[in-house]
């Protein structure tokens, strides 16, 4: 009887049970956890949750992540492109809330722009995600499209026309992503089908996009007085009847007209007055045409004639060099470059690996304004 009583335990009790101490973390920070299209791991989201209040949680964390960093550096196997999606999926549980400190964007980052220029991966659909994912967390992600098509990265698929044309439709530029379609279309990017149902929702929207309406055109298209133009017969119609009915609300209720104030006049002579003077002549004549252009034929004399005097002695040479201003250098980051230079061609930076919070947020925040800012210039769109 109690065998079947404790198979019979709903998953609540057992929890209860089981004295476990994590669980329902993620029930006091839901919303600071970012979705994602494949779900999340609930053991690792709690406890990455407690890691806030947790500080030993919050080391391991950080050193599972500079483990995984460095595992890319060790991967000796015949997929380099493995390791980042393992350490990127990785770092997406662990900080669910995402942010500056996740490093993730410093990640996505170093990622592509290690395998940018290699042709095993321009087509590869798991590569031009990375991409799309970087450009989702930078400001200006188009910089990033115009990328990839320069450099002919992601072009067969048509999940890059999608996104871009996307993009394009949220800043209003509806032609514009009506090419982008068109052009994947022309291409056979795959999967067709999906291209073209995103294209068919596409010139739904674009139709159903509200208009201006007759009213609205009607106030648009009232013209607009500036400061001292001159009405239209139909608006001095319009000025004279608002005029007309001002002047009814001046009258008194029994039909006079109220008087107007008065204002004071000083009438003394020692005040300066800035009226103009009526016992001058008046300027009845314009003159002629010479007395009005007169200040305009001014004669030209000769002044190259002048001679700069200049003292004389011998002619200075090119200045001679001074001493160098000393540039100081951290110890710390000198030990650092020095320790970078001497492991080889490593695929992540230091600001990773030393695992600076301060400089991972500063490289992040550099990164979302300028996404191609370590990139070489002759593979920058123009």
């Amino acid at each position: 009887m109690e065998s079947v009583q404790i198979k019979n335990i709903d998953p609540e009790t057992a929890f209860l049970l089981s004295k476990q101490e994590t669980g329902f973390e993620w029930e006091l920070f839901k919303e600071n956890v970012r979705p994602l299209k494949r779900g999340r791991n609930v053991r690792l989201l709690n406890q990455s949750l407690t890691s806030h209040n947790n500080n030993q949680l919050k080391k391991n964390l950080l050193e599972t992540r500079r483990k995984l960093i460095e595992a890319i550096d060790d991967y000796k196997g015949e997929d380099p492109l493995q390791p980042w999606l393992e350490c990127m999926k990785w770092v997406q549980e662990a900080f669910p809330a995402g942010g500056d400190s996740s490093g993730l964007i410093v990640i996505y980052e170093q990622c592509v722009r290690k395998f940018w220029h290699s042709e095993r991966y321009k087509n590869d659909l798991r590569y031009l995600k990375i991409w799309l994912e970087y450009a989702e967390n930078c400001v200006d992600a188009e910089v990033i499209y115009s990328f990839l098509d320069v450099n002919d990265i992601g072009q067969t698929h048509s999940v890059y026309y999608i996104a871009y044309a996307l993009l394009l439709e949220s800043k209003s530029k509806m032609k514009a992503a009506n090419d982008m379609f068109s052009l994947g279309i022309s291409r056979e990017a795959q999967p067709i089908e999906k291209l073209k149902d995103a294209y068919k929702k596409f010139l739904v929207r674009s139709m159903t996009k509200p208009k201006n309406t007759d009213e609205d055109l009607d106030e648009n298209q009232l013209p607009i007085r500036s400061f001292g133009t001159v009405l239209a017969r139909e608006d001095n119609r319009m000025q004279t009847a608002q005029s007309s009915d001002f002047h009814r609300k001046k009258l008194k209720p029994d039909g006079t007209q109220r008087t107007s104030l008065l204002v004071y006049k000083d009438t003394k002579v020692d005040v300066i007055s800035h009226q103009p003077d009526k016992s001058k002549a008046a300027w009845n004549s314009l003159g002629t045409r010479a007395e009005r252009n007169k200040e305009n034929h001014a004669i030209p004399s000769k002044w190259t004639s002048y001679k700069v005097p200049q003292k004389p002695g011998p002619r200075v040479g090119r200045p001679t060099p001074s001493a160098r201003i000393e540039v100081f250098v951290d110890e710390e980051c000198a030990k650092t470059r020095q320790a970078s230079d001497e492991s080889g061609s490593s695929s992540t930076l230091p600001v990773i690996h030393g695992d600076g919070q301060d400089n991972i947020k500063r490289e992040t925040e550099l990164l979302r304004k300028n996404p191609l800012r370590n990139f070489p210039p002759n593979s920058l769109p123009r």
